[in-house]
């Protein structure tokens, strides 16, 4: 051998020697142990953090009564997160048999899926690779989406952390309500709805299987949007979900060879806040701070709202104002069309239940609900609570006689009460006078002077008292005899309460919106809508007695109808302001008013008089006919239901004697007759049209002015629209019919 021979045989000598097999299984068990000392030290150093905000935020979810979306807000996250009990077995199991068949027996990582997607993070080649369902929830719930290696490896290390400490049905429960499924729904309760107008708990498990097969590529697989592959892919990894859950045992192989593709329903807009929509949330949300739920509790998110509302008696009630109001206005073309507002609440009067609501021509265009604000007079609509407080208190007259319906009264307009400190000689519609009108007489055409007399009779303390027990406010409310003309404040969704408190016999009936509210840490307690009796039977039902006439007879009567029973009042404020028919049948108590809102800047209230060029818009026009419309759809046509009437009180009425303010007349005793004798026919030109509402003597000036009843103290002359405090002026100008 040369010399170079052996310098070669060195080299090679000393290459082999350097790699000996030895040398190399050394070197690769310390690179082990390396990075096995880096992974624990990782391990060490990791720890689970708190979930990222993004992933714990929900939006509220409002539903009407039957479970139908109604609206979600909050967050800007679609999600509503659900215990996993709610969701079925078999669709637990179509997610698992999709993305992770071993994941009940698995550490929680797969280690060569991880590999997989670290290559390719590397390599630049993206999201790629096959995590477990425990990787995916702590991608979702504790880090971020970001393709980086660091975050591969803290996802690798707190999913083996999250396994070991968590309970496999709670890692499940966190991966359904993270996920994202498409068509902006984050968790399983929002995918269920987006995609088949269900809740979570009512998914069968072909169902689940397309939710689940959608997370492999969601904007792919939505069967709405996807291209003839992406369909023919999602239906093979639904085949592919199902089969796995055969092989595992979830599902059995003749259930599942039975089971048809679910196309999904085609993708709704979520809906927002516009039209009646935002003015029943903010109605919930003001009864659920009522309860105790704070802004800041409920703007936390993850409410589930279920509200009373009706769906279609709202949409019922949405078309009737629609048809009979709407429709007739000229808003852009016409001053006073552009000022009217129409609000109105209707009532289970067994329950409490707002079943329908109406606040206005749209919450993003008018803000204020007209349904629940209290600025305006409910007017008559207050009269037939003074006469609830006569037979509730067993009042008299002046004269001594027990109040009821028979009992008869002075009907002279601008007639002084007597027994008031507070002068007090409210002008009737038109300014005409009634001779020896009975009580029902004088509820059927909203007498003024009647009942400003009952209401000194009865004392405005007692009539007080009782409104307040039945429901009407403490707003704006002196103990005066104004009262007698709801001088008071009130909204639609009050008087819907005390109406229907007469309706269910004299029994509390508190308007609810909230059917329930429900949280997964916490629960809020509904109000109960039904209290206990606060006017006896028979004064609630003889009340009833009286304004069932007022509607087949009197001023209600655009809303008669053989359709159904119905008892009501009509009421029209001071300037013609507001407009208001309250009524009830035996399954609906409706309130309707119109209001005159002044469009300028800072609002104001302003008169209703020639809205859609009909002159002046009393609560017997609009109003009525709103109510009848909505009443006949909203009971499907009609009902056989009637009143159940017990122990009416007509009172005591006196011989006839001849009426010092009127010309005599030929009359048969007012108690035998007492809606239809001609003795109660007006002094003056007869009203051939029941009336509501009046205008003030500057308006409409009476012909021959009434003289002062005998033994009466002369009434102050005070002008119309005097800006005296209610009850220290004659109230001329209010018009309370």
């Amino acid at each position: 051998m040369g010399r170079a021979d052996a310098r070669r045989a060195a080299r090679s000598g000393g290459i082999r020697g350097l790699f000996t097999w030895r040398k190399m299984l050394g070197t690769f068990f310390g690179l082990c142990l390396l990075v096995m000392g880096a992974f624990a030290a990782l391990y060490v150093y990791v720890d689970v953090p708190a979930a990222n905000a993004q992933a714990e935020k929900q939006s509220n979810v409002y539903k009407y009564s039957d479970g139908t979306l109604l609206a979600r807000t909050g967050s800007g996250v679609n999600r509503e997160i659900v215990d996993l009990a709610v969701v079925p077995k078999k669709v637990q199991h179509a997610f698992v048999a999709a993305e992770n068949k071993s994941f009940y027996r698995d550490q929680g990582v797969d280690l060569k899926g991880t590999a997989r997607g670290l290559l390719n993070t590397l390599s630049g080649k993206g999201k790629q690779g096959g995590s477990t369902i425990t990787q995916q929830y702590v991608k979702n719930y504790y880090l971020t989406q970001d393709q980086t290696v660091s975050r591969k490896l803290k996802e690798l290390v707190i999913s083996l952390k999250v396994d070991q400490g968590m309970k496999k049905d709670d890692i499940l429960a966190g991966y359904l309500n993270t996920v994202y499924y498409g068509r902006g729904a984050s968790g399983i309760q929002a995918a269920a709805q987006a995609y088949y107008g269900v809740d979570a708990k009512d998914l069968d498990v072909a169902q689940g299987a397309y939710l689940a097969a959608l997370l492999q590529a969601p904007s792919q697989y939505d069967w709405a949007v996807a291209s003839p592959t992406g369909k023919k892919l999602v239906k093979e990894r639904w085949g592919y979900t199902l089969d796995n859950m055969v092989d595992e045992g979830w599902l059995g192989k003749a259930e599942r060879d039975k089971l048809t593709f679910p196309a999904p329903q085609s993708p709704k807009a979520a809906p927002g806040m516009e039209g009646q929509t935002g003015y029943l949330v903010e109605a919930a949300n003001q009864e659920m701070a009522r309860q105790g739920v704070t802004e800041e509790m409920r703007e936390a998110g993850g409410w589930t709202i279920t509200l009373n509302i009706d769906r279609k008696k709202q949409k019922q009630l949405e078309k009737s104002v629609d048809r009979e109001l709407e429709s007739q206005l000229d808003r852009k073309s016409n001053k006073t069309d552009a000022t009217v507002q129409a609000g109105a609440t209707s009532v289970d009067p067994k329950t409490g239940k707002v079943v329908a609501m109406y606040g206005g021509v749209g919450a993003t265009e008018h803000w204020i609900s007209n349904a629940t604000r209290q600025d305006y007079q409910p007017a008559s609509t207050f009269k037939p609570l003074v006469l609830a407080s006569a037979l509730e208190n067993g009042s008299k007259t002046q004269d001594g006689n027990l109040i009821g319906l028979d009992t008869v009264y002075d009907g002279t307009s601008k007639r002084p009460v007597v027994g008031s400190d507070t002068p007090f000689a409210p002008q009737n519609e038109d300014d005409i006078s009634y001779d020896r009108p009975t009580v029902q007489t004088a509820m059927d055409k909203s007498i003024n002077s009647v009942f400003a007399q009952m209401v000194v009779d009865v004392t405005p303390k007692a009539v007080k008292k009782t409104a307040l027990e039945l429901g009407v406010p403490d707003k704006n409310f002196p103990e005066r005899p104004a009262i007698t003309l709801g001088t008071m404040n009130a909204s639609t969704w009050d008087m819907a309460g005390v109406y229907a408190t007469l309706d269910n016999h004299g029994k509390k009936v508190t308007p609810t919106i909230v059917k329930s509210a429900e949280h997964r840490d916490r629960t809020m307690e509904p109000v109960d809508g039904t209290g206990g009796q606060v006017i006896s039977r028979a004064s609630a039902d003889t009340v009833t007695k009286a304004l069932t006439e007022v509607v087949d007879l009197g001023s209600g009567h655009e809303a008669d109808t053989s359709a159904y029973d119905a008892a009501g009042k009509t009421g029209t404020s001071e300037n013609n302001k507001a407009a208001w028919f309250a009524a009830y049948t035996p399954e609906l108590s409706t309130v309707v008013a119109l209001y005159g809102e002044s469009t300028k800047d800072g609002g104001g209230q302003v008169t209703l008089t020639g809205t859609a060029n009909s002159g002046r818009a009393n609560g017997g026009g609009f109003p009525a006919r709103i109510w009848a419309d909505y009443t006949l759809g909203a009971l499907g046509g009609g009902s056989d239901a009637t009143f159940d009437l017990e122990g009416v009180e007509h009172g005591e009425a006196p011989p006839v004697t001849r009426s010092p303010s009127t010309t005599p007349s030929e009359s048969t005793s007012p108690s035998e007759t007492p809606s239809r004798t001609p003795s109660e026919t007006p002094s003056g030109s007869p009203s051939t049209t029941p009336g509501d509402g009046e205008s003030s003597p500057a308006e409409t000036p009476s012909e021959t002015p009434s003289e002062t009843p005998s033994g009466s103290p002369s009434a102050p002359e005070w002008p119309g629209g005097d800006d005296r405090p209610p009850g220290e002026r004659p109230e001329n100008g209010l018009l309370g019919q």
